[in-house]
This record gives C-alpha cells, sequence and structure tokens, in this order.
C-alpha cells in the first residue's frame, strides 16, 4: 500500500486491530494480561506470538501510540516513556557504557545538559560538548575512537539554534556512529530528521505532542532491532513505562498536531515580528525571521518553525523580572508546546543548574526570556507582550536619561 499523508497517519495509524473496534483507542488501564495457557505465556515471552506480557514493558493502548509515533517519524519502530528525559536517559543507557563518550552540542534543554554533565559523567561515561555547534568541523574534533552517539536538539531550547542534520548525518555516517536528534519543538508535523538522515529520534511528548499540558510522556523511534533491546533490556529493568491513560491523551492530541502546529507557526512569526522592531529588544531568537542566521537552514530543512522563540531585552535582570511580571495573558511557567502562551525566565529555571559559565557559553544571558507562543488570536498575544514592555520603559525611562551618552 502507498504510504499514507501525515494527516491520515496521524488520525489512523496503529489502530486497526483492536477487538472490538472503536472510534476512539480503547484504554488499556492494566498491568498484566492473562494467558489461555502455559504454552502461550511461554510463546508471547519468547517472542514467538504476538501478545501482551506485564505493563511495564507493553501495553495495548501504548503500543497504538508507538506505531502511531514510528509511523509519523519514518522509523521501523518506537518505544514510549514516562517523560522526554526518560527516554533520552533509557537510549544512552542502552548505547553507552562506562568508559565510552557522547558528543553533544551544548544547545540543549537544561534537564538533557544534567543529564549528560552529571548523572552520566557519574556513571563513567564523557561528554564532549560542541561549543561551536555552527561548525561541522568543531563536531568532528570532538568525536573520538570512544563516541558511541551524536547529539543534537534541533531547535534547541531556548536559544533556537538549528543543526545542520543533513551535514550532522553525512560526518556520523562517516564516522560510524548513530545521529541521535532531539525533535521535540518541530514535532514530526513540520521536521523529519530521518528523512534529513539522522538514525533515532527522541520527543519530550509532553510537550507539543500532547499540546495542552495534561500529560507526561516520550518516545525514541528508530530500528526495530535498536527499539527491542531497549524493550528486552533497560525498559524492562528500570521501568520507566507510560501509562496508557497518558498515550491515550496523546494519541489523541496527535489527531490534531498539524493544524495546531501550522496555528502555532503563524502567531510565533507574528510576535516575533513585533518583537524584532521593539526598542527595548536587542535580538530575538526565531529562525522563522528573515533576519535569523538559521533563516536559510530552518526553510531547507523544516516545514515551520514551530513556537518557542526567546529574546533579549536592552535592559537588566530586573527589566526581565519586570516584563514577567507584568505579563496578563501569558502563563509564567516551565512548560512549553501547549495551546495556552507561556513565559518563563530560562537562566533561573529550566536551565538555572547549568551555573553561569555554562550558561554564558549557551547564550542564555541574564535578559533572556522564553516564549512558548500558544494559540489564542495574534492581536491578544502580542498586545499583551507590548503592555508589558510599555511598563517597563515607563519605569526605565528617567534612569536612562541618566546615563552619558558616551556609555550607551
Amino acid at each position: 500500500m502507498k504510504k499514507r499523508g501525515f494527516n491520515t497517519m496521524a488520525i489512523h495509524e496503529g489502530h486497526a486491530g483492536f477487538e472490538p473496534d472503536s472510534m476512539s483507542v480503547p484504554i488499556y488501564q492494566s498491568v498484566a494480561y492473562p494467558y489461555t495457557d502455559a504454552q502461550e505465556a511461554a510463546a508471547i515471552s519468547a517472542g514467538e506470538k504476538p501478545g501482551f506480557t506485564y505493563g511495564r514493558w507493553d501495553n495495548p493502548t501504548v503500543q497504538v501510540f508507538e506505531k502511531r509515533m514510528a509511523a509519523l517519524e519514518s522509523t521501523e519502530a518506537a518505544i514510549a516513556t514516562s517523560s522526554g528525559m526518560a527516554a533520552i536517559f533509557m537510549l544512552a543507557h542502552h548505547l553507552v557504557e562506562a568508559g565510552d563518550e557522547i558528543v553533544s552540542s551544548n544547545r540543549v534543554y537544561g534537564g538533557t545538559f544534567g543529564l549528560f554533565n552529571d548523572g552520566f559523567r557519574r556513571m563513567g561515561v564523557k561528554v564532549n560538548w560542541v561549543t561551536s555547534p555552527e561548525s561541522i568541523d568543531a563536531w568532528s574534533s570532538a568525536i573520538t575512537p570512544r563516541t558511541k552517539f551524536v547529539f543534537v536538539e534541533s531547535p534547541s531550547n531556548p536559544g533556537l539554534f538549528v543543526g545542520d542534520l543533513p551535514a550532522l548525518a553525512e560526518l556520523a555516517r562517516g564516522r560510524e556512529v548513530p545521529l541521535v536528534a532531539d525533535n521535540t519543538i518541530c514535532t514530526p508535523a513540520l521536521q523529519s530528521p530521518v528523512e534529513l538522515g539522522a538514525d533515532i529520534v527522541v520527543h519530550s511528548t509532553t510537550k507539543y505532542i500532547c499540546g495542552n499540558a495534561s500529560a507526561l510522556g516520550g518516545i525514541i523511534c528508530g530500528s526495530k532491532e535498536l527499539i527491542d533491546g531497549i524493550r528486552n533490556g533497560p525498559m524492562r529493568y528500570l521501568g520507566p513505562a507510560l501509562s496508557p491513560f497518558n498515550a491515550w491523551l496523546m494519541l489523541n492530541s496527535l489527531e490534531h498536531l498539524a493544524l495546531r502546529m501550522e496555528r502555532h507557526c503563524g502567531n510565533a512569526l507574528a510576535l516575533a515580528r513585533y518583537l524584532e522592531s521593539h526598542p527595548l529588544v536587542s535580538s530575538v531568537n526565531y529562525p522563522g525571521l528573515a533576519s535569523n542566521p538559521y533563516h536559510k537552514l530552518a526553510q531547507a530543512q523544516m516545514k515551520g518553525c514551530s513556537s518557542l522563540m526567546s529574546f533579549e531585552l536592552k535592559g537588566t535582570y530586573e527589566d526581565a523580572v519586570k516584563v514577567i511580571d507584568s505579563l496578563e495573558l501569558m502563563l509564567h511557567a516551565t512548560h512549553l508546546g501547549t495551546c495556552k502562551t507561556i513565559v518563563t525566565h530560562p537562566a533561573s529555571t529550566t536551565h538555572a543548574a547549568m551555573g553561569p559559565e555554562e550558561l554564558r557559553k549557551a547564550g542564555i544571558a541574564p535578559t533572556l526570556i522564553r516564549i512558548s507562543v500558544g494559540l489564542e488570536d495574534q492581536a491578544d498575544i502580542v498586545a499583551d507582550i507590548e503592555q508589558a514592555l510599555a511598563k517597563v520603559a515607563s519605569s526605565d525611562q528617567p534612569r536612562r536619561r541618566k546615563v552619558p551618552a558616551e556609555t550607551v
């Protein structure tokens, strides 16, 4: 059969075969599945017969979600986990052991940085950070004979670095290591890392896949051999399984993922253009802007630039705090990818554990504000940031006039 389109797969993939069938995927809220006899139990456990064994590593509802995500990410298989961090941990745990190395851009989510920099260091695994990830030579220099995989988050949180996935894939293939791409921000609706050359894709499905901040989840998409190895190994003895109910919530959200991402992109671009023209804003990180250094690369490998952005104020940390505290519509939370517009201050929240030096290297300044643009009306989103910036401008004017011109 000809491969179906994205929206068709997002609505139907993996659902066929349920008995009795239903319009909505049933929630199998069970930890175990009775066998007809001992022979069936042995056959299912040995993988000789299809079936389910124990909720820690398989579940019918979760399986539909896994099949659907694998189809959307153009991979052979997928395994769902309890969170995005659990997905990254499970993958890395499966691929590396003490004495091995990982190569990663330093433009990553704070939790990923903590896992790689602290968690795996304690387990005897070294991470070679690429602090100039725009340079393929920098990536090449970081790879050694001990490297087990190359990791890139693209676009990245919160600076919106966009990695050259085809170039990174070619480099990784040449060095015989897999390229792992975190596709959380774009989702498969906007970017297909595997079609661009990546070997493995990970997500925090808590974000745009879920879309409404109601459920935690993660996923690893890759070859059947890789996924079987994780399911029969670390998933069994570590057990960070996705709950059936959360899988059901995410399956429902997948059905309208592409529509949501289209509106996310439109709203974000409108806000980014407004911020770019504001006199109190020194820079805007959003690859959808023609002025952005990653704009051409984003156009080449993404269908849209999603809704995450960040911007730097010309003022101080206190000014950034005042902007955040003055917002009336936007929610202040350490989350992203929902229907609601969310604002946060990365340096003091999501990425605080990186410390001042690593924050500086990653381009996360004290005046950087991150916004995950939601699905509200564009005019209301822009009006909210407009009134918040106006309060900063009004309160800061006298102080600014006192600053000698030669120091500005």
